[in-house]
């Protein structure tokens, strides 16, 4: 996505077209914007064809530019999961593991990077039936990959929103749940967590639409983007005006929801009721 934008930025620099840049490398207007946002690999060749096409002649920023896309080509430690994931999550992870602030409200359930290794087991069992035993547990094993990331020495801040509804449903059995409500009170202590709980009380809210979440990157040529997943695809939204709606969104869940410290009570209530 970097090296992505960057092109991106100096193609409009150049005032040259989409339509333009594809006819230099062989290849479609629509090629080229997925390569502006990053969906997918890049060849060599490609990029050092539009580097010439921009105007690029200066030999440590070609080499900067083409270091990147042999970057961007180089796997990531999840796709050795890739034989139990969706084709659109591991952009996800990629995203995820880049970002310095993930903000995301949840309904259904508890959000990955908070689940515990049991009711991440019965949320992967529900929502892979029928398979074996082994892709179960890679999808767990992933889960629990991904939150070491929230944990690390350059974690990011994390905040986010559960609805109350998330905390109710029941997934696994009662001891699960219970570990489930501990495990968040104890995550929501850490510096860079900011948890909140929406609760039913409060009615309506902003979060109408469904969950969501909104990752955010350190390289200031990066837009922040929007991944809503659904029941066969996901997207992933970087359009500002599309980016700005969803904050907003946020924002007032972030508002109307009791701060960190109540929100810390209310997670104990619901303990002492389970």
């Amino acid at each position: 996505m970097l090296l992505g934008s960057q092109l991106r930025r100096l193609r409009e620099a150049r005032g040259i077209t989409r339509e333009a840049a594809g006819y230099s490398i062989r290849a479609s207007e629509s090629k080229i914007s997925r390569m502006e946002l990053g969906r997918v690999s890049f060849k060599t060749r490609d990029v050092e064809d539009l580097l010439t096409l921009y105007g690029i002649t200066d030999e440590a920023e070609r080499q900067s530019l083409l270091s990147l896309a042999r970057e961007a080509n180089v796997a990531g430690w999840w796709h050795s999961y890739s034989d139990v994931l969706p084709n659109w999550f591991p952009t996800y992870v990629g995203l995820e593991g880049a970002a310095t602030l993930l903000r995301a409200y949840e309904v259904q359930f508890v959000h990955g990077l908070l689940q515990t290794e049991e009711y991440a087991r019965a949320v992967v069992r529900r929502g892979m039936k029928g398979a074996s035993a082994d892709d179960v547990e890679r999808r767990v094993a992933l889960r629990l990959e991904r939150q070491k990331y929230l944990l690390s020495e350059n974690a990011p801040e994390f905040h986010v929103v559960l609805d109350e509804a998330a905390l109710r449903r029941p997934y696994g059995d009662r001891e699960v749940m219970r570990g489930q409500l501990q495990h968040l009170i104890d995550v929501s202590e850490r510096p860079n967590v900011r948890l909140q709980v929406m609760p039913f009380g409060f009615g309506g809210h902003s979060g109408e639409s469904g969950a969501f979440t909104i990752l955010s990157f350190p390289e200031s040529d990066l837009s922040d983007v929007v991944y809503l997943e659904q029941l066969t695809s996901a997207l992933y939204l970087d359009k500002r005006e599309d980016v700005a709606q969803y904050e907003q969104a946020l924002k007032e869940l972030q508002q109307d929801s009791p701060g960190p410290d109540e929100s810390r009570d209310l997670l104990r209530g619901l303990l002492q009721l389970s």
